[in-house]
């Protein structure tokens, strides 16, 4: 885990970054009121069509189906310049509280995918309990597979590129997770 602000490699368990100090409540107080999104797909910038909503979000519940732990937010909205689009993204994954109040640290299985049209950049951010098993380079190549959709502003269809690869990715890490569950000894 990097810190959100200056990319810092911090622990899990840090409380702030030993850098920058960023902390949830610093960022924040530095970012104001969190936009009011919509559950599950939230384009504030209005850029897709209902239909494609909609595609979107049948897409993350066969996701959800598989992955019945996994909480996925798609949130496609402008920010300004200021800061790093890794701080919005953690400022908005914390402050949403898309996996709810009980799912938190270890048990905190969301995801995030944050789309700034305007800036043209994107984050996907893993809640703590997924961390250790999706690795920022993998998660990094996912938003290069939607990247040529997106320079196109065929938002849709990049967002739905990174959710098929994330179905795969989720894949490939719980066959041996639940091999390890079943006791087949292999660590």
């Amino acid at each position: 885990m990097n810190c959100p602000y200056c990319q810092t490699p911090l622990r899990a368990d840090a409380a702030e970054c030993p850098a920058c100090r960023v902390t949830f409540p610093r960022a924040s107080s530095l970012l104001g009121a969190l936009p009011l999104l919509h559950p599950v797909v939230s384009d504030t910038s209005r850029l897709m069509r209902s239909k494609e909503t909609t595609r979107i979000r049948k897409r993350i519940e066969r996701l959800q189906v598989r992955f019945p732990q996994v909480v996925v937010q798609v949130v496609l909205h402008a920010f300004p310049h200021t800061h790093p689009i890794g701080l919005y993204a953690f400022w908005i994954f914390n402050g949403g509280i898309i996996a709810g109040h009980a799912s938190r640290g270890r048990n905190n299985h969301a995801i995030l995918l944050l789309v700034d049209p305007d800036r043209g950049e994107s984050s996907l951010m893993p809640g703590y309990g997924l961390e250790p098993f999706l690795r920022p380079g993998t998660l990094e190549h996912l938003l290069e597979l939607a990247s040529p959709a997106w320079v196109q502003s065929r938002w849709s269809e990049g967002i739905l590129r990174v959710l098929e690869g994330l179905d795969q990715l989720l894949e490939s890490v719980a066959t041996p997770m639940s091999d390890l569950a079943e006791g087949d000894g292999n660590y």
